[in-house]
């Protein structure tokens, strides 16, 4: 494969003057963040948007994100618009013979709301492929009529493993899903606790409910005991919270979304709960902390999804344009998108040519090696523990 460079190189320079080293860990708040674990290193190899510069195509050649960018758990959702855009931008920047159109489509984050986006992004015919959708329940609902129209959908952030179990030939996930998380989760959380009770939670979402399956049973015995649910949006959680407090248990694990893990912790802590909380990517951003308080300091985060700030020239060029370090999946969505325009860079300008290129890639990226299986799953699929320090998420280990 031919080696791929940054595309505006005098806007590199500019970011690279930018003092990072307080905010380049996907985390919130400005004091200066530090990972235990050291990040990896951008590979030498790594396919980057600019490509080779020569890339030709149709005006109006269009990709589209399509995801949340105003609804539930939107800080998730924009993190990936943001990072897809910034793909868009270097590679026109670079390649005066084809500028490519990316279509932003809020899809609300829920299966009701996803639907007229979605459909609205099918019926463009300039769109030849999608970066999104982020959330298991609406990449679900939607699922059927993307591969209907035969529009390659690679994700960067859906982890739910039915997903792939559809027969759909266009869907391809950017990350390990939760058949690969919860194993991973629940071998670290063993490991490092050797608990004799875990709380596993879950919301009521495809999301949440998929990998709090995953994790449960990977944990055996020790969640047998006490299992929780709770609903989106829910904001009152003292029933839960005295469920936790019964069973005593050395581990809390919520498999959910930020929204609703930030109050739950809050008021766990007020009740004088001190066990430690775990949650996965779906709470990993600064809306949790934030929205916690000091209630988050000490949880952790596990996700299938690759520290950031070792990769300098894509953190400064995000921080840069968007006044803020890259978050959850940017770096995902970023390789998701360079690999759709790589494919519009070789002269592939329909649906089913470039949907065939994906299903055919093998290369380097930012966050991995990229090649598919025949049901959309990668073969790498990297997982990494991070923690809450104060107000910033930073790096705590790999574990798988």
């Amino acid at each position: 494969m031919v080696r791929r460079r940054l595309a505006a190189a005098g806007a590199l320079v500019a970011a690279a003057a930018l003092v990072l080293s307080g905010c380049a860990n996907q985390g919130g708040g400005g004091s200066a963040q530090t990972s235990q674990a050291p990040a990896p290193a951008q590979p030498n190899n790594a396919a980057l948007p600019a490509g080779n510069g020569q890339g030709k195509c149709a005006p109006g050649t269009s990709i589209a994100y399509v995801g949340t960018l105003a609804g539930q758990n939107a800080a998730l959702g924009q993190a990936i618009a943001n990072a897809t855009e910034l793909a868009v931008n270097q590679h026109n920047q670079a390649n005066p013979g084809c500028q490519v159109t990316l279509v932003k489509s809020d899809s609300g984050g829920t299966p009701a709301t996803a639907v007229g986006p979605t459909q609205a992004v099918i019926n463009n015919p300039a769109v030849l492929g999608i970066v999104g959708l982020p959330f298991s329940g609406e990449s679900k609902a939607l699922g059927p009529a993307l591969n209907a129209a035969g529009l390659v959908n690679i994700t960067p952030s859906a982890t739910n493993p039915g997903l792939t179990q559809n027969g759909w030939t266009n869907f391809f996930r950017a990350l390990g899903n939760d058949a690969v998380q919860g194993p991973a989760a629940a071998k670290w959380i063993k490991t490092k606790f050797n608990p004799q009770t875990v709380c596993v939670i879950k919301d009521d979402s495809e999301y949440g409910t998929g990998l709090a399956n995953a994790i449960t049973q990977a944990l055996g015995p020790a969640a047998a005991a006490c299992q929780g649910n709770v609903k989106t949006d829910q904001k009152e959680f003292s029933a839960t919270v005295g469920q936790v407090q019964q069973a005593n248990p050395q581990v809390i694990f919520y498999a959910g979304y930020y929204n609703e893990a930030a109050p739950l912790v809050q008021q766990l802590r007020d009740a004088g709960v001190q066990t430690t909380f775990v949650a996965p990517d779906g709470v990993k951003d600064p809306e949790f902390v934030k929205n916690a308080g000091g209630a988050a300091n000490g949880a952790y985060l596990t996700c299938p999804c690759v520290p950031q700030e070792g990769f300098t020239a894509f953190t400064q060029a995000y921080q840069q344009a968007y006044g803020t370090p890259p978050q959850t999946y940017s770096a995902e969505a970023y390789d998701s998108a360079t690999i759709l325009l790589s494919g519009i860079d070789k002269g592939l300008n329909s649906r089913p040519a470039l949907l065939n290129y994906v299903k055919t890639y093998n290369g380097q990226g930012l966050t991995k090696k990229f090649a598919w299986q025949p049901n959309g799953e990668l073969t790498d699929t990297p997982v990494y523990v991070y923690r809450v320090d104060g107000t910033n998420i930073v790096t705590d280990s790999p574990i798988s």
